[in-house]
C-alpha cells in the first residue's frame, strides 16, 4: 500500500523538489510537482548579466560544511570550487558575520578611514551576539532588537566613546545606522524595530565560509530533478484550492483543484509556497480553512523583502582586495534603518555593495542590497530611473562625477506574484511554538481523521535555519520522512521514525 502512496507537492522551490526526491528515491512512484511559474528552483534564480551569471535570489551557501545538506549535495554533484571543500573552509566558524575586507565611504564623498569605524562595528556585533541570547535566557529589556541596540549602544558610546571627538562619535552612529541597514537585508525585514528580541536567538549557524555555486546555484536545482522521474514536475499550474478532509471520497482524502479547473486527487499533499503567499492567500487556499493556532502563527511570522541591484563596470572604483562597501550618510547619528520619505529618498535604505569574487570570473561587478519598503517602492521604478539613482549614489560617495556604470540589473521579489518577499523572520511577538505550529500537518494530532493529509514544507516552517536553502532543503526532507515513517510504521510499528527534522 505504501508506495502506491499518491502524493502531491504544491511548489517547485528546492524544499518541494527535496521532497519529492526523498520520496522518490524511498521507492514512491506516484509522487507529482505542481509548479504555479514555467521554471523551477523559486527563490534560488540564476540569471545573466552580459557574460556574468549572478543569483537574483538565494547567493552562498551559508556555514558550507558536513552539517548542512546544501554543502553535501553541491560536493556530491561537483558544483564548487576547490577552496570551498578545504578542511580549513569548513571549520572556519564566523558567526554569521563573513570576515570580508571593507571599504568605507561617506556621502561627503570621501573614503572613510577603516580604523574609526571599527569600535563601531565591534559594538554592533557584540550586540547582535547578546540579543541572540535573550531567547535561551527570556527576560527581553524590549520588543524588538531596534530597539535594544539603539538603547545600548548610547549608553555605551556615552561611556566608552567619551574621550574622542564629536565628528568621530557621530561617525560612528551612523556606521551603526549602515549596520542596522545590513541586519535588515540579512533578516528579511523593513526595520530591525520589528524583528522580535525574545525569538531573535532562535536562528542558529552553521560553520563553515559562506560560498557560491561558480555554476549558479540553479545547478544544485537542476541535478536534483534530473533525477526524478521523466514527467514529475508540471509548469504552469497553479493551484487554486487545496480541499482536504474528504471523507466522502474515502480513496483519497486530499483534492487539489488547479486554477485551470482541473482537479487531482491525492492521499497527500505537501505545501512548500513561500510564507508571504501563504499570508495572502491562506482564506481561499485551504477548504476547511487552516486552525486557528496555525492561521495565527502564519500571520505573526515576519516576511519581508531583501533586493539586488547588481552594477557592472569597465574598471573598479574600489581597492582590488575589496570584497564590500558601506555607505555611511552623515546625517544619520540618531541610529536610522529606515528613510522618512521612501519615494525622495528609498536609496538611503541601500547599505553598500558586496564586490563579486574572483574578479577573473566576474570582472568588475558588485551587488548592491536593500530591503523593506524602500526596496518594495524601488521594484516599481523603471531600470533607467534606477541606474540613474545608483549612479548619482555612487558618485555622490565616491567624490568622483565621472563613475558610469555599464549594466544593471535589479530583482523585484514583492511584486513576485507567486513569492510576495524574500524571506521570513521572527517578528515581535513571535516564538519558537508559532515555528512548531508552521511545520505542523493536518488534521492535527488527536483527530480521528486520516492522518497527514496536508503536510508544510519550506524555509519559514524550519525551527533554526528558517531564511535559508539548508533549512528548506531540510524541512522537505522532513516532511518526506513523515510519510515513509507513516507508512513504514504502519507496516511494522516496531521501526523508529527515519528523522527527527
Amino acid at each position: 500500500m505504501s508506495l502506491k502512496a499518491k502524493i502531491v507537492v504544491i511548489g517547485c522551490g528546492i524544499s518541494g523538489i527535496a521532497a519529492a526526491h526523498r520520496l522518490v528515491k524511498a521507492g514512491y512512484h506516484q509522487v507529482w510537482i505542481l509548479e504555479a511559474t514555467a521554471r523551477s528552483g523559486g527563490r534560488i534564480k540564476t540569471c545573466t548579466l552580459g557574460d556574468n551569471i549572478v543569483e537574483m535570489g538565494a547567493n552562498w551557501i551559508h556555514g558550507p560544511s558536513e552539517k548542512n545538506p546544501v554543502f553535501c549535495m553541491a560536493r556530491q554533484y561537483g558544483l564548487l570550487d576547490p577552496e570551498a571543500l578545504t578542511p580549513e573552509n569548513q571549520a572556519m566558524d564566523v558567526g554569521g558575520h563573513p570576515p570580508w575586507v571593507p571599504n568605507f565611504f561617506s556621502s561627503s564623498g570621501r573614503k572613510l578611514n577603516a580604523e574609526d569605524i571599527y569600535p563601531a562595528q565591534e559594538m554592533f556585533f557584540e550586540l547582535m551576539y547578546e540579543s541572540s541570547e535573550f531567547e535561551s535566557e527570556g527576560g527581553e529589556p524590549w520588543a524588538s532588537v531596534g530597539d535594544f541596540v539603539r538603547s545600548e549602544v548610547q549608553q555605551r558610546a556615552a561611556e566608552k566613546w567619551k574621550d574622542i571627538d564629536a565628528t568621530t562619535r557621530s561617525l560612528r552612529l551612523c556606521a551603526i545606522s549602515n549596520m542596522l541597514k545590513v541586519e535588515c537585508c540579512v533578516n528579511g525585514t523593513h526595520s530591525m524595530d520589528q524583528v522580535g528580541l525574545g525569538a531573535f536567538g532562535l536562528y542558529k549557524t552553521l560553520p563553515g565560509l559562506d560560498c557560491t555555486f561558480p555554476g549558479g546555484y540553479e545547478d544544485l536545482v537542476q541535478n536534483l530533478i534530473s533525477e526524478l522521474p521523466s514527467g514529475s514536475v508540471t509548469y504552469n499550474r497553479p493551484v487554486r484550492c487545496v480541499h482536504w478532509n474528504n471523507t466522502e471520497k474515502r480513496e483519497n482524502p486530499v483534492m487539489i483543484e488547479c486554477d485551470d479547473g482541473e482537479s487531482i486527487t491525492a492521499d497527500h499533499v505537501i505545501v512548500t509556497v513561500p510564507l508571504g503567499y501563504l499570508k495572502k492567500h491562506h482564506s481561499t487556499l485551504f477548504r476547511p480553512p487552516l486552525p486557528l493556532h496555525k492561521l495565527h502563527s502564519v500571520q505573526r511570522l515576519g516576511f519581508g523583502t531583501n533586493n539586488k541591484i547588481f552594477v557592472e563596470f569597465d574598471s573598479p572604483w574600489w581597492d582590488a582586495d575589496c570584497e564590500v562597501i558601506y555607505l555611511v550618510w552623515e546625517d544619520e547619528d540618531v541610529m536610522v534603518d529606515q528613510v522618512p520619505d521612501v519615494q525622495r529618498s528609498w536609496i538611503k535604505k541601500l547599505f553598500g555593495f558586496t564586490v563579486l569574487k574572483p574578479t577573473e570570473r566576474y570582472g568588475h561587478v558588485m551587488c548592491g542590497w536593500i530591503a523593506g519598503h524602500e526596496s518594495e517602492y524601488m521594484e516599481t521604478l523603471s531600470e533607467q530611473e534606477v541606474t540613474h539613482t545608483v549612479t548619482q549614489l555612487i558618485r555622490r560617495f565616491t567624490g568622483n562625477p565621472t563613475i558610469a556604470p555599464r549594466r544593471v540589473l535589479r530583482s523585484q521579489w514583492f511584486h513576485d506574484p507567486w513569492t510576495c518577499g524574500s524571506y521570513s523572520y521572527p517578528a515581535i511577538g513571535c516564538s519558537a511554538q508559532d515555528l512548531d505550529n508552521m511545520m505542523e500537518p493536518l488534521p492535527t494530532k488527536g483527530s480521528l481523521l486520516q492522518p497527514l493529509q496536508v503536510l508544510f514544507a519550506g524555509e519559514a516552517t524550519h525551527p533554526c535555519y528558517y531564511s535559508t536553502v539548508h533549512g528548506a532543503v531540510l524541512t522537505g526532507w522532513r516532511e518526506a520522512d513523515r510519510l515513509i515513517s507513516h507508512y513504514s510504521s504502519s507496516i511494522s510499528p516496531s521501526e523508529p521514525p527515519k528523522s527527527k527534522l
